[in-house]
């Protein structure tokens, strides 16, 4: 399976970009968020998502892991496939669709393009329980456990630590995740886990 491609974009459609690898020109379908970010002519490089089947194989490009990991996400979601999630995520970026799960907001998801009201409904009802996870799994961390910055209140233990890395992750600057999650930690106490300081956080960064 292909994970990344880096290479020269040779083209850009309205739907895929066509990657240059060592003289091979990869199709790679994109939201239209990941198409605005290429350029003809200047280099790329995709995280890649392969789906294999009988009569084809796609690859789906994404300027980021995170962004990949919301497309798998998406699509355990019934009535989501590749094509709407490639719709959601060209409407909202990974933080803005985060924002939603966490504060119910239906109707920003709504405005990707092949989305009704019944389906954004159940993809925010579902990403509620499922976001947290995703931001926290398998990511980068930027913010070490422990290593809160002085002056912000960050409470000590690793399910602080690690709501301010998926924040962070999620494009918040450390600082402002870390005052959110300190907010978050004083109503929710010290046995909030990460899930539900997040979803808290999340709702403090949005205010």
């Amino acid at each position: 399976m292909i994970g990344k491609l880096k290479g020269i974009v040779e083209a850009i459609g309205e739907a895929h970009a066509i990657i240059d690898v060592n003289g091979v020109g990869y199709e790679v379908l994109c939201s239209a968020r990941t198409l605005r970010s290429l350029s003809i002519g200047a280099a790329a490089q995709l995280a890649i998502e392969t789906h294999v089947r009988e009569d084809a194989i796609r690859l789906y490009g994404f300027t980021s892991e995170v962004e990949r990991a919301w497309f798998r996400t998406l699509q355990t979601i019934q009535g989501v496939g590749a094509r709407i999630a490639l719709s959601v995520l060209g409407t909202l970026s990974p933080r803005d669709l985060a924002n939603a799960a966490a504060l119910g907001d239906w109707a920003a998801v709504e405005q990707a393009p092949g989305v009704g009201k019944k389906l954004a409904q159940r993809i925010v009802a579902e990403l509620k329980d499922k976001g947290p996870a995703l931001v926290t799994g398998g990511l980068n961390a930027t913010v070490a456990a422990g290593n809160g910055r002085a002056g912000v209140g960050l409470p000590s233990g690793d399910a602080a630590a690690e709501a301010v890395s998926a924040l962070t992750n999620l494009g918040y600057q450390p600082a402002q995740a870390a005052a959110a999650v300190a907010v978050a930690a004083r109503e929710l106490g010290a046995e909030a886990d990460t899930a539900r300081l997040i979803r808290r956080g999340l709702k403090e960064l949005a205010r």
